[in-house]
């Protein structure tokens, strides 16, 4: 410090938020900022809803995971800007009101829209960027020290809308633009336009605006579907969990069914979806978190297919199953699949669970084993407090919720011999030749007893005797 009192040392003023001339500027009113944020939020949500009700019926697997993430991202942002909306003097919120009628076109259009082609550019070249814009131009017009709490909250948004969208440019680059219609590019640019833009502040347009995909109201297909990548998805040939508890199987051996297992994990995105889009009348704060939970599985299927990459064995070999979204989908409500998924997930909470996983993991030797276990664990710790949170209530009683779980669970019905008889699959024993594989990899020989794991499902094996008229 200065031996002169008078000197000072210049720090920058106003926290570092911004300058006085930014601070004085008086462009925005509290109503203005608010109305902004609504319209804001609407997108965020909106985005969310077309996220998530592709995820099940995407094909594409990368898709598949990114919908889930993105899904997740707006999420978060709708529900902090639902929050900033609280505090503003807003009561009631308002914030199920569309803003604009040609902003609830434009972004029923994207939803309704056939084709993945079209889906990926109504929501990353026209929808995406027109948020990002808007959030952009509420930075520059708003006092960023009266409404710096908007202010942190949006540049938060502005970092992740800038990952969804470098993604976006990536995923348009891949696809045939020529299955975009451009009458129905200028169907979303001139809702837009009709509407002001997102912040409703653009000069507004005067378009005569008529559905082109939106003429009927969305229709959710609950019917998971797979790239070409996923062969034979009905196969149901191995018993990931037979191997896993026998304790005659080395912890090395077992790492390659844990991978299995968490890729295998993308069917519950593709259940979750369902709920999400069947339940919607559910609080925010279901949704919200019950996205979290649904990124949370798609992330651990991609941390499944990081194992076998890193056990250099190509993933594609292996018949990754679907039955489990495709039978909850197709057989049980709703509120039964969410009775399901809790069963299931608090019944991975015990010794024998999640942590025993993880425990393998940590003898197997293989330190990334050990790391997807641990975050494995950590994430079905809080997906069982979501259950309890919004599942659990409804019953008061934890024994209740368990037992309805049960019941819904005992009434989804395998059909392994139907497929079987229609050709779907021949639930092949697959596990031999990766298993293989996997120790040619590491330079080691295989074990003969878990050369020789062929448990399969009981009901399967019965019908394959039956069938094939064996002994």
């Amino acid at each position: 410090m200065p031996d002169h009192p008078n000197l000072r040392p210049t720090f920058p003023p106003l926290a570092g938020l911004c300058t006085y001339a930014e601070a004085s500027r008086a462009t925005l009113s509290l109503d203005d900022c608010v109305n902004w944020l609504k319209r804001m939020h609407y997108a965020w949500r909106r985005l969310h809803q077309i996220f998530t009700a592709h995820i099940t019926s995407e094909p594409v697997y990368e898709l598949k995971t990114a919908f889930s993430l993105h899904a997740h991202y707006c999420a978060e942002h709708a529900d902090a800007i639902r929050t900033r909306v609280s505090e503003m003097r807003e009561p009631p919120l308002g914030l199920e009101v569309v803003p604009h009628s040609a902003l609830e076109l434009a972004c029923d259009e994207v939803l309704c829209a056939p084709t993945t082609e079209e889906r990926l550019y109504g929501l990353y070249a026209v929808l995406l960027p027109a948020l990002d814009g808007a959030i952009e131009q509420y930075l520059v017009e708003t006092n960023r020290l009266a409404d710096a709490p908007s202010v942190r909250i949006l540049r938060f948004a502005q970092l992740e809308l800038a990952d969804m969208r470098a993604f976006g440019e990536q995923a348009l680059a891949t696809i045939d633009g020529s299955q975009i219609s451009k009458s129905w590019g200028q169907l979303l640019d001139q809702s837009l336009a009709n509407a002001g833009g997102l912040s409703g502040r653009d000069s507004k347009s005067v378009h005569e605006l008529t559905r082109q995909h939106s003429t009927q109201p969305f229709q959710y297909d609950r019917i998971p579907r797979r790239d070409d990548r996923f062969q034979d998805p009905f196969n149901a040939g191995v018993n990931p969990e037979a191997f896993l508890y026998d304790p005659e199987f080395s912890p090395r051996d077992k790492t390659l069914m844990m991978f299995y297992k968490r890729l295998r994990e993308i069917d519950v995105p593709e259940m979750m979806a369902s709920i999400l889009v069947e339940m919607s009348d559910k609080p925010w704060g279901f949704t919200r978190d019950m996205t979290r939970q649904l990124w949370d599985e798609a992330r651990h299927a991609m941390l499944g297919e990081v194992g076998f990459h890193q056990a250099d064995i190509d993933w594609t070999q292996i018949p990754i199953s679907f039955l489990w979204s495709y039978n909850l989908n197709t057989q049980l409500t709703p509120q039964e699949r969410h009775a399901v998924l809790f069963f299931i997930e608090q019944g991975l909470m015990p010794k024998t669970g999640k942590r025993y996983e993880w425990e393998v993991g940590k003898a197997s030797g293989n330190p990334l084993a050990a790391l997807i276990q641990d975050f494995d664990w950590a994430d079905e710790v809080l997906h069982a407090q979501i259950g309890r949170e919004w599942y659990v209530k409804d019953f008061g009683d934890l024994n209740k919720a368990m037992a309805y779980g049960d019941q819904c669970w005992s009434k989804v019905m395998s059909h392994w011999r139907e497929y079987l008889e229609k050709g779907l699959t021949e639930h092949r024993n697959w596990w031999p030749e990766i298993y293989q594989q996997a120790c040619r990899n590491w330079g080691v020989s295989p074990d003969p007893r878990a050369l020789a794991f062929c448990e399969t499902y009981e009901s399967i094996r019965a019908d394959l005797k039956e069938i094939s008229g064996s002994a």
